[in-house]
């Protein structure tokens, strides 16, 4: 009780023996990420975006949809039920930036991709309360008229590969034409395309053959999203707990 009260009358020391402890614990929890490869745990499945999907997230952001849609289902019940087994860290592992948010003012999108057609996000995108009267979502019309710029998309794979993205040179080589394949299943370039990013949709997203718009990228970038990663094996582990 003394030893207390000389602590709690004398700043100083407070001060000093509050450093003292918080430093010991950071030295506890910072030390060991020094000796670990990778804080991450590899998920099987994951994969780099591939040069048309990249250009759909950029989009993604360009036009603050993260601001309104999170990207994070949490562990909880109702969120689980709702949205979908719970987010893994492994699946932003190639986001830079990540987009969790905590902000819903739509749906958490985490695990959009397959939930919808192609037309039905076409649709959504162009008018949204012709599907969801209630919407206060703004349309995006012109992402269907706009077509995609393709002499810039090695350099997108080459900055994500400069902060830790496993694009290698035969992607960033292959990134104009792996973009074209994956957006018309006439083109060649399809069997190469896959090869290098596994699970890839390879169709026309917006219903227009003739050009590679930004609702082409916008779908293919949505559509993917939850796809990659087999989530049965995680929901068998989380009933045997």
């Amino acid at each position: 009780m003394i030893n207390h009260k000389v602590i709690e009358t004398n700043a100083t020391l407070m001060l000093v023996l509050s450093l003292v402890v918080v430093s010991i614990g950071g030295i506890i929890e910072i030390a060991p990420l020094f000796y670990l490869e990778n804080t991450i745990e590899k998920v099987e499945g994951m994969r780099p975006y591939t040069p048309l999907e990249l250009v759909g997230r950029n989009i993604y952001i360009r036009e603050g949809c993260y601001t309104c849609h999170s990207q994070m289902i949490r562990p909880f019940r109702d969120e689980v039920e709702r949205y979908g087994h719970y987010s893994l860290a492994a699946e932003s592992m190639y986001d830079h930036p990540f987009k969790w948010g905590s902000k819903r003012t739509g749906p958490d999108l985490a695990r959009v991709g397959g939930r919808y057609s192609d037309e039905w996000h076409v649709q959504h995108m162009i008018a949204p309360r012709s599907l969801v009267p209630e919407s206060i979502m703004p349309g995006y019309p012109f992402l269907a008229r706009t077509e995609i710029r393709e002499d810039d998309i090695a350099l997108h794979l080459k900055a994500n590969k400069t902060v830790g993205v496993p694009y290698t040179a035969d992607m960033i080589k292959n990134a104009v034409s792996d973009l074209k394949a994956q957006a018309n299943p006439d083109a060649d370039g399809g069997e190469a395309l896959q090869k290098r990013y596994p699970k890839t949709q390879i169709r026309d997203f917006d219903g227009n053959p003739k050009k590679i718009t930004e609702m082409d990228a916008l779908l293919a970038y949505l559509q993917m999203l939850r796809t990659l990663v087999d989530f049965s094996a995680y929901k068998a582990e989380d009933n045997l707990r």
